[in-house]
């Protein structure tokens, strides 16, 4: 399998030689690559935030706080969609516009991984090979790894990488429509959901949570004979979006038609998000929910890290593994299963 030019694996990057002088990975002279435009300096970086060793944390940890200051200055827009809506054909689409327009785009394309093994293809956003090799565009595929929402586990901390980097949208891919998988809302400024005209009631199960966090419905795939399928979806789409409550940014979602393969209604899809920006922005409401996020992955990050801390004990792991068998036989129930092993976590940090 061949990965076209522009798109930016992960690579095996020894991380074990350190910077003499400060003891650490070189986070300086990856910092100063990154602000200088270069992507395989970015994937490197990205590579070391999604590095699971622990001796690498720190490193990481000190290139985010100096790339901090020069992050925040991007649209961060979510895009998610039942599996072959179109995702990869719409961002190349939508990208493409947006150079156009002189920004620079990152996309972050979340592969799922298999919870078998672990492991990911990473192949599919090679499709994007027009975008891919456009020097302003830089396209980053991920394992989900198994993290809650099917982004990657570190999802946020490249965001802002990427936005040190000089990239001012920031399109994040998700691996489909789940309830989980609206984790993806916490981080972006704009949620985008593609829907598939006549996809059937297979799908009503899953649509109500996304459909009240989205800013945006584009009905994708408008064309040819799925044209009247698509304007009646929409219809039956915008009836329903009047049924739910007034959103806090004051935002009412558009519901658009689009063909991603022809390129046609996404320059409107593009307008109506400079609209929710303008309007986002003079409300207060933009910046107030980038602080609502900041201060929920500081909840976030603190429960990761005491559930990494706890799991990290020896004695916790074996005792876990003798109280799961018990829980399993139905000899114990598991609050009081977990409840001795709080108790045994909190003796031993006593």
């Amino acid at each position: 399998m061949s990965v076209k030019k522009g798109v930016i694996s992960p690579t095996n990057i020894n991380f074990t030689q350190r910077n003499k002088t400060t003891n650490s990975l070189s986070a300086d002279k990856l910092f100063l690559e990154i602000r200088a435009g270069n992507r395989s300096a970015l994937g490197r970086a990205i590579t070391l935030i999604e590095s699971t060793q622990s001796k690498h944390t720190e490193d990481a940890n000190r290139l985010i706080e100096k790339c901090l200051p020069y992050s925040g200055k991007s649209f961060r827009l979510g895009i998610t969609g039942v599996p072959g809506v179109g995702k990869s054909t719409f961002i190349e689409q939508l990208g493409l516009l947006l150079l156009q327009q002189n920004h620079k785009v990152a996309v972050l394309a979340i592969d799922p991984s298999s919870t078998r093994n672990k492991g990911s293809i990473l192949g599919d956003k090679t499709r994007m090979e027009q975008l891919s090799a456009e020097k302003n565009a830089f396209i980053r595929p991920s394992p989900s790894a198994g993290s809650l929402g099917g982004v990657a586990r570190k999802t946020r901390e490249t965001i802002i990488i990427c936005e040190a980097a000089g990239y001012d949208y920031i399109l994040i891919e998700t691996v489909g429509v789940g309830q989980s998988e609206t984790v993806v809302r916490s981080m972006v400024d704009f949620f985008l959901l593609l829907m598939l005209a006549g996809a059937g009631d297979e799908l009503q199960g899953i649509k109500r949570g996304i459909i009240e966090m989205a800013d945006l419905i584009a009905i994708n795939k408008a064309d040819g004979e799925n044209i009247p399928m698509a304007k009646l979806a929409r219809q039956e789409y915008q009836n329903a979006l009047h049924l739910f409550p007034l959103k806090d940014s004051g935002w009412q979602p558009p519901v658009l038609t689009c063909s991603a393969v022809t390129g046609k209604g996404i320059d409107d899809i593009f307008q109506q998000m400079e609209k929710y920006k303008t309007q986002t922005f003079a409300s207060g409401f933009f910046k107030k929910n980038r602080k609502q996020q900041a201060k929920y992955w500081l909840d976030e990050t603190i429960w990761d890290s005491l559930k990494k801390d706890f799991l990290s004990s020896e004695k916790i792991r074996t005792e876990f593994k003798k109280l799961e068998q018990a829980v399993i036989n139905e000899t114990l129930s598991p609050f009081a299963a977990a409840q001795q092993l709080l108790d045994l976590y909190k003796t031993g940090k006593s």
